[in-house]
């Protein structure tokens, strides 16, 4: 049966916690973006990813403008979010979130790129973050335990979940792209397979994801999804480009302390 949430069990049973992993079902958003598309960085209508949102935002019980996303750009920045708000579009510059306020709902926006969801219930702290291969190489998952340690929690005390994003039997990249993962560490070629085109690789994003949170000192899970390989379910950026289609929709993954 086809969910449109996806909730992570490492997460699930935490008290105090809400979280979503959204598929791309459940919206009102039309065509290449049906249905649950939250990105206004994409070609759809405002008035549908507004919707969306709201949505999305309802089953934490709280409105869409407690929704705070980010105008995401790879980077390793994190924000930290006390009683401020802010819309999107127009949404400042960053790749995660972090929070020890009830009331907000953090989340972060994907289309193979790897959400990751965070949280110390002992402290009350959680983070959202995005990570897709240039963010997780820079650090931006240990940019955002930084963060949330500066909040008050511990990284022993930290769980997080690794949520849909392209696979590793999906991932084809180029004979130059292993190259500053195995300068970063030798090790790294475990990520690393032969593709069936001479010279390329397969890539497993959330395997070097998890291994990242983990060397951190955080308990990690995934869900086991690839967007790419299921287009009923996720949105995907590589299997619309592969399709020679220009757009995509996004999909949202979420976290909020409960009141």
């Amino acid at each position: 049966m086809i969910q449109a949430q996806i909730q992570a069990k490492a997460l699930a049973d935490l008290p105090g916690v809400q979280h979503r992993f959204f598929t791309r079902l459940g919206g009102v958003s039309t065509g290449l973006y049906s249905s649950l598309n939250c990105g206004y960085g994409s070609g759809d209508s405002p008035d549908n990813v507004r919707e969306n949102r709201r949505r999305a935002a309802v089953t934490f019980g709280l409105a869409e403008a407690d929704l705070l996303t980010l105008h995401q750009i790879h980077s390793t920045d994190v924000l930290t979010v006390g009683a401020e708000r802010w819309g999107s579009p127009g949404a400042p510059k960053a790749d995660a979130l972090v929070t020890d306020r009830p009331g907000v709902v953090l989340g972060v926006l994907a289309a193979d790129c790897a959400p990751v969801l965070l949280a110390d219930v002992k402290a009350f702290v959680i983070g959202a973050a995005h990570a897709g291969w240039k963010g997780a190489l820079g650090g931006v998952v240990e940019a955002a335990i930084a963060a949330m340690e500066r909040l008050g929690a511990r990284r022993e005390n930290l769980r997080a979940t690794i949520g849909p994003c392209i696979g590793h039997a999906s991932y084809e990249v180029g004979p130059e792209f292993p190259r500053p993962f195995l300068d970063q560490n030798e090790a790294n070629g475990a990520f690393f397979r032969p593709a069936l085109r001479a010279g390329h690789f397969l890539f497993d994003l959330a395997g070097y994801v998890a291994q990242r949170l983990g060397r951190g000192g955080v308990t990690v899970s995934m869900t086991g999804h690839d967007t790419l390989a299921d287009p009923d379910t996720f949105f995907s950026y590589r299997r619309n480009t592969l399709n020679g289609v220009r757009d995509y929709g996004r999909g949202l993954s979420a976290i909020a302390l409960e009141s």
